[in-house]
């Protein structure tokens, strides 16, 4: 396919997707709901070959023209229209059109790659239209449950589901691995719930421990124990319908007056495993794909390069990953990295080398091969390059770009705080410009007059970023936060911040959201 004609699509799915939390938190349309998901043991991740994978196509499967007509054929979960809230939410969908179009946009690239998974794992079709109600098809949606991406995962289930966090890269935002472990955690619940896909979808949502003990109450007490007699949270008992209601309104489309996009039944991206650490705005100059059309496909990478630990995997249109591979095969593997050096003085360490550097000491141990922190004057280091000047003007300015794109992708910082002596929750909370009810949940307290001196919190703490070039701040909104005070804080006008942000009178801001700032 060629590349301008997937950029159109691939660069409005960017656009839906720059001011984060916009469709999944106005009052128009539905909360994502976060994946408060417990651990379960890890299922194998899908496999990518050692240069190009394309998902593979079924030669048996019937013929679709319209890969949402293969999605519809697969629907396999009781009918729809059993329950009077699943055709409520029906018709909610069904009265946005707006809202879905946006979807439809955000899920182009990805949506024939599900439904082969689908297909493979022999999975029903409907698991296809849970992203629109998880994140809207948003990889960067993030929920006020901490959880992050299309198929919103915490950290702890995306880790041991194989969704490496790190400071390079979040596979949760990456929609190619966090599809195959969300199918991978779905299949598990489904075969825990004895083939029960309701329960399943119950569990991915509030936690198949919760859901669970709810069983065995509901038979202790000769009730039933299926989905729609177990006493769940609010919220999953309107997850479920949420999925039903779309798939009445996907199977009946003409009732509701609904338009389903036409989109061809055949592969648009391609994944290509490069073998090693690599630098994004090289791999798009090599692939001849717009840094923007590359970050909008790759929304996982944190920084400028893959992670070393991998994946070293970019998802890239067809026709430019057949470019991508074919150009590897005939280059010097070593020039796809490109470095900062610093030369080690005296009282150097490299915790302070990391400070100045702005660098986690760990990436400093990896880049370097250091089994630990010893170093000795004069010694070379390799740094991740920060605002390097580069000989290509072409190169600089994708890389601004791309350190542009990336801005809002600060992640929380997981900390540990020692509480001292006279500290409350609440001098805590206003140290770290978090609430004093988000560290009572994240340190189970519920009376704070139970604090003690010398006692560990985990806080979660999102710093802001300044860019001393430019003069600009990236804000990430906290809970509690509104327009009227950042604005306070950072002494701006709040219409400053709306035309910064490219917000209007319609648009409400979100926790995790970025917000940018010039001072």
């Amino acid at each position: 396919m060629p590349l301008r004609s997937l950029a159109i699509p691939v660069l409005l799915f960017l656009a839906g997707c720059a001011t984060t939390g916009t469709d999944s938190g106005s009052v128009d349309t539905p909360q994502p709901i976060p994946a408060r998901i417990t651990v379960a043991p890890p299922q194998s991740a899908a496999a990518v070959d050692d240069h190009l994978f394309v998902p593979p196509q079924n030669e048996d499967a019937p013929a679709y023209a319209n890969v949402w007509e293969r999605v519809i054929d697969r629907f396999g979960l009781p009918e729809c229209s059993d329950q009077e809230i699943n055709l409520r939410w029906a018709n909610w969908y069904a009265d946005r059109p707006e809202y879905m179009g946006r979807i439809f946009k955000r899920a182009q690239p990805w949506i024939y790659y599900i439904a082969e998974e689908l297909e493979r794992r022999d999975m029903p079709g409907e698991l296809a239209l849970l992203p629109i109600v998880e994140s809207a098809f948003d990889p960067f949606a993030y929920s006020r449950g901490r959880a992050l991406g299309t198929w919103q995962f915490i950290a702890a289930t995306g880790r041991r589901y194989g969704l490496a966090q790190n400071w390079w890269y979040d596979g949760r935002r990456d929609v190619w691995a966090s599809t195959a472990a969300a199918l991978d955690y779905l299949a598990y619940m489904q075969q825990m719930f004895d083939g029960d896909w309701l329960l399943a979808l119950a569990g991915y949502n509030a936690g198949e421990g919760r859901v669970g003990r709810q069983i065995r109450r509901n038979r202790a007490a000769g009730r039933p124990a299926d989905y729609w007699n177990l006493k769940l949270p609010r919220e999953t008992r309107g997850y479920v319908p949420k999925l039903l209601g779309l798939a009445c309104l996907f199977r009946d489309a003409e009732k509701y007056d609904f338009e389903i996009p036409d989109t061809p039944d055949q592969p648009v991206v391609a994944a290509v495993d490069i073998g090693q650490q690599a630098d994004l705005v090289l791999l798009s100059q090599l692939s001849e794909v717009p840094i923007d059309v590359l970050f909008t496909l790759n929304p996982g990478f944190n920084r400028w390069a893959t992670s070393p630990e991998g994946p070293h995997r970019v998802v890239l249109p067809l026709e430019n990953a057949d470019r991508l591979k074919e150009r590897l095969t005939d280059m010097d593997r070593s020039a796809l990295m490109r470095w900062d050096q610093v030369v080690v003085e005296r009282g150097d360490t490299l915790s302070r080398l990391a400070q100045r550097h702005h660098v986690p000491v760990t990436v400093l141990r990896t880049a370097n091969e250091l089994d630990g922190d010893l170093i000795r004057p004069g010694q070379k280091l390799r740094l991740p390059r920060d605002d390097q000047l580069l000989v290509d003007p072409l190169y600089a300015a994708a890389a601004a770009e791309l350190l542009d794109l990336q801005s809002g992708l600060i992640s929380a910082d997981r900390l540990t705080h020692r509480v001292r002596s006279g500290e409350s929750l609440s001098v805590i909370a206003r140290r770290y410009r978090v609430s004093v009810k988000d560290l009572q949940r994240w340190n189970n307290i519920r009376d704070p007059r139970t604090l003690r001196a010398g006692a560990n919190l985990v806080v979660f703490h999102t710093p802001t970023r300044q860019n001393a070039t430019s003069g600009t701040v990236q804000h990430i909104v906290q809970r509690g936060d509104s327009l009227w005070s950042i604005a306070r804080k950072y002494k701006v006008r709040v219409n400053d911040l709306k035309s910064w942000n490219d917000l209007d009178a319609g648009n409400t801001i979100q926790p995790g959201q970025s917000i940018r700032i010039r001072l």
